[in-house]
């Protein structure tokens, strides 16, 4: 070897040769030398953790594990290029190629597939570490191995629209269609009392009525003729948490009606109180998601499921669920009907479609403190990562604060790309994850570079210090195309600029349509008094350099 490469240093991996033809790899822990002579020719110490063996012959292969311990005596060599080469060789052919080992950028780090997505992953690393364009890359390898697999993204800060070209159907509030209905008994009172507990006397009401409300529906869809004797609602049978339709407009006339049969005036304004809940977020814009035509077209759930988890893909396998437009306070709702509805279709098609469900800012969703978030929420990610995999339904985990998501939903992650890590708290959740023998490697977390990793677990084949590869311009998330803090001389802002922002900002919270917004760009034209024409509301496509001047131009 040259002289540069002789650095028998921390990290590094050392090569023990046994008289059993076999070749044991081991990593460096500790380096230590006392009372150094003066003379060029000392005696240094090293700890090293024993990993795995090479076995020896004409197809030499590593396995993870020791059988046989090194004896005194035994000689020592630094790793040469093709013993690691021998430890990284792809075992089959569901290997992805993510990046280099940092030891010898010659030599590529594979992840088996298939071991990674069946036992969940996650990918933990402080803000601005490359979290974003690493679980880009991720994701197009593996959409690259597996076409077929089906992906879903929540997009917590809508940076991901670009990454996946024509693979990937973008979603956001002006064209998800999800209605109430869906919504289980915890999830809609969430979005009935904004996020805040529910009043007892109000829920006992709505949990009442909503089963009569559903039975009503059913009667109306069955009825073929008039005059048909209905049954009483209480007799169809469905419970508050079944998903099937119903209208809000029987909801109100059942409370009105029960309302009307009191005479306790007290007692009357809790219903009223209901009946005002539930009309002010039927009215409001935001919500139109849920409630615009929420029962048009009668049981659309096969439909809503179909075009969400992409069923048939049609070449476009993946979805991507763009979350920063939706209301704050329903957020947690939303994310709680889709982890349930992505875990309840895996599990009664019996995982014949495998999904991929990626959670983006995962400790949002997913608390470990039972007081903080939607407990639903929690629950339905719990689900997915305990019992996902019998069902076909995968995990992926993205957080910049492992310490605040939920140890058990960590724990089940098997395979950990962990990358820069300064907080304490974080770096001794990932030590209790982290079972391997190289748990010592963790002391790099807290000065890893840009796009360096630390990948642990069952989808690489040794505790790996690796650096990912450069993803392509077209593929960066948008938050790569950082904001600089010196504004644009060219932007030129004036009243103009200043009047666009707030219009696309009312638009936002309006029913009024908001010119150049592509999901009403098949409705009738509609005149609106705008002094300027404004930017599409949820833009997918990453910032426009000529955003500004786009502000500025007149009405034709």
């Amino acid at each position: 070897m040259p002289l540069s490469e002789v650095r028998a240093t921390v990290g590094r991996f050392i090569s023990i040769r046994c008289a059993t033809s076999t070749t044991i790899i081991a990593m460096i822990t500790e380096v230590s030398c006392e009372n150094q002579p003066s003379s060029d020719e000392y005696m240094a110490t090293a700890s090293v953790d024993l990993l795995g063996e090479i076995f020896g012959g004409d197809r030499p292969k590593f396995q993870r594990g020791v059988t046989n311990y090194p004896t005194i005596g035994d000689a020592v060599d630094l790793v040469t290029a093709q013993d690691l080469r021998t430890v990284y060789a792809p075992s089959g052919s569901d290997q992805i190629n993510v990046g280099t080992l940092q030891q010898d950028r010659s030599v590529i780090a594979y992840v088996d597939v298939e071991e990674m997505l069946s036992k969940h992953f996650a990918v933990l690393g402080s803000t601005g570490v490359g979290k974003s364009t690493s679980v880009s890359l991720l994701l197009n390898e593996i959409l690259k191995a597996r076409p077929n697999l089906r992906v879903f993204l929540l997009d917590v800060h809508n940076e991901y629209g670009r990454c996946f070209g024509d693979r990937a159907v973008v979603m956001n509030p002006r064209n998800l269609k999800l209605p109430f209905w869906l919504f289980n008994f915890e999830e809609i009172v969430d979005v009935l009392f904004g996020g805040r507990p529910g009043v007892p006397e109000e829920l006992d009401v709505l949990a009442e009525v909503i089963p009569m409300a559903k039975g009503i529906y059913t009667q109306y869809q069955n009825s073929d003729r008039l005059g048909l004797k209905r049954m009483e609602p209480k007799s169809v049978g469905y419970t508050v948490d079944t998903p099937v339709p119903y209208r809000l407009v029987d909801l109100i006339s059942l409370i009105d009606e029960r309302m009307g049969k009191l005479e306790n005036r007290s007692s009357r304004i809790i219903y009223h109180k209901l009946i005002s809940r539930i009309e002010t977020v039927r009215n409001d814009p935001r919500y139109a998601f849920m409630f615009d035509n929420a029962n048009v077209g009668g049981d659309t759930m096969a439909e809503v499921i179909s075009h969400l988890f992409r069923l048939p893909a049609n070449g476009r396998p993946m979805t991507i669920m763009q979350l920063a437009g939706f209301p704050a306070e329903v957020v947690d709702s939303v994310v709680s009907v889709l982890c349930r509805m992505a875990f309840d279709f895996g599990l009664w098609s019996d995982g014949v479609s495998p999904l991929l469900f990626v959670c983006e800012e995962a400790h949002r969703y997913a608390s470990a403190d039972r007081n903080i978030g939607f407990g639903p929420t929690r629950k339905a990610v719990s689900r997915i990562a305990k019992e996902g995999r019998k069902y076909g339904v995968y995990l992926g985990l993205v957080t910049q604060r492992p310490a605040e998501l939920d140890a058990t939903i960590i724990s089940q992650c098997n395979t950990l790309f962990a990358m820069r890590l300064a907080n304490d708290r974080d770096q001794a959740l990932l030590r209790s994850a982290v079972s391997d023998a190289a748990a010592n490697l963790l002391s790099f977390v807290p000065s890893l570079g840009t796009r360096e990793v630390l990948a642990f677990g069952e989808g690489v084949a040794l505790p790996t210090r690796l650096r990912f590869k450069e993803v392509p311009v077209h593929q960066l998330p948008r938050s790569e195309a950082t904001i600089a803090t010196v504004p644009s001389v060219s932007a030129g802002h004036d009243m103009h600029f200043v009047s666009a922002v707030l219009d696309r900002w009312r638009g936002a919270t309006s029913h009024r349509d908001v010119p150049n917004d592509p999901s009403i760009s098949d409705r009738p034209a509609a005149r609106v008094m705008t002094p300027v024409e404004v930017p599409m509301l949820q833009p997918s496509m990453g910032l426009d350099p000529d955003r500004f001047s786009l502000l500025k131009k007149p009405l034709r």
